[in-house]
């Protein structure tokens, strides 16, 4: 990988990593639209460093104050029922689906689930999965002619149980497509969250699974055609683009649909479909080229 390469895959990482489009499929989707190799699972894993950086400096008001209230729980029985402490718990709770199953699926993540057939797929079921959500989501906030607009949940009304499967569907997007923000945030919005606090807790959840991953795929830096420079250059690129569209995003969904994302990914997704139906891309495009 050169360092043009690094720079564009840093740039697709910090621009798709908050958006419910997946960056996992957008970084190897480049790759293969560009006719360069698959910068792997380790690259992706690494840069996402970069982006969780961006997402503990921009919510580092409310991490603070929750690992701080965390932390003095485990000595004073009297704050376990505030609610940052339980969130703390929370956050190590919904941690633990996906890293069972990253551990268990290491080998499928890196080789079967990259192709692009199966990133195709998972473009498209997501996509409908999340246009679902988000339309329930806009039935209780408007209301009707004949039904009262209904109050959706805050972060504060988050149980154990609901953490938990908030951590099932984060786990979902081990597979390249799903899209970690949009899994998680279709799964609280059908949970009856709203979307600001559905993708804040989304943001929040992934900062132990993805510092986890990316710690654990250091080893694997440097090894074959992705060398050092080239992914600490692209990290540091993901960083500066991922804060800013964070501070975007959650401006954006405070008043706004998530449709275009949800046409989007359908869209991508039949693309994709044509093209390899079509030959001009192989299913696993990318993994041999030089």
């Amino acid at each position: 990988m050169n360092w043009f390469e690094s720079f564009v895959l840093g740039l697709v990482q910090g621009l798709t990593e908050f958006l419910p489009i997946s960056s996992s499929a957008h970084l190897r989707l480049t790759a293969a639209f560009a006719g360069w190799q698959d910068p792997g699972a380790a690259f992706t894993a690494i840069t996402q460093i970069g982006t969780e950086a961006a997402v503990i400096i921009y919510f580092r008001k409310d991490i603070g104050r929750i690992i701080s209230m965390w932390a003095r729980s485990l000595f004073n029985r009297a704050l376990r029922h505030d609610h940052d402490a339980q969130m703390g718990w929370l956050v190590i709770v919904g941690s633990i689906p996906i890293g069972v199953l990253g551990i268990t699926l290491k080998d499928a993540i890196e080789g079967p689930f990259r192709d692009l057939r199966l990133i195709a797929t998972t473009l498209i079921v997501m996509g409908v999965v999340l246009g679902i959500a988000d339309r329930l989501a806009a039935r209780d906030e408007k209301g009707g002619r004949h039904r009262a607009a209904k109050q959706r949940k805050t972060l504060t009304d988050l149980g154990v149980k609901d953490g938990l499967l908030y951590g099932v569907c984060q786990a979902m997007a081990l597979i390249p497509g799903v899209s970690r923000s949009g899994a998680t945030i279709s799964g609280g919005l059908f949970m009856g969250y709203t979307r600001e606090s559905a993708a804040r807790y989304s943001f929040l959840l992934a900062i132990p699974a993805v510092l986890a991953s990316g710690a654990y795929e250091l080893k694997d830096a440097g090894q074959g055609h992705v060398a050092w420079g080239p992914t600490i250059f692209a990290t540091l690129i993901a960083f500066v683009v991922g804060y800013a569209v964070i501070a975007w995003f959650m401006r954006f969904i405070s008043n706004k649909s998530f449709m275009p994302f949800v046409i989007y990914r359908i869209l991508l997704g039949i693309a994709l479909f044509a093209l390899v139906m079509a030959g001009v891309l192989a299913p696993n495009a990318g993994e041999t080229a030089g």
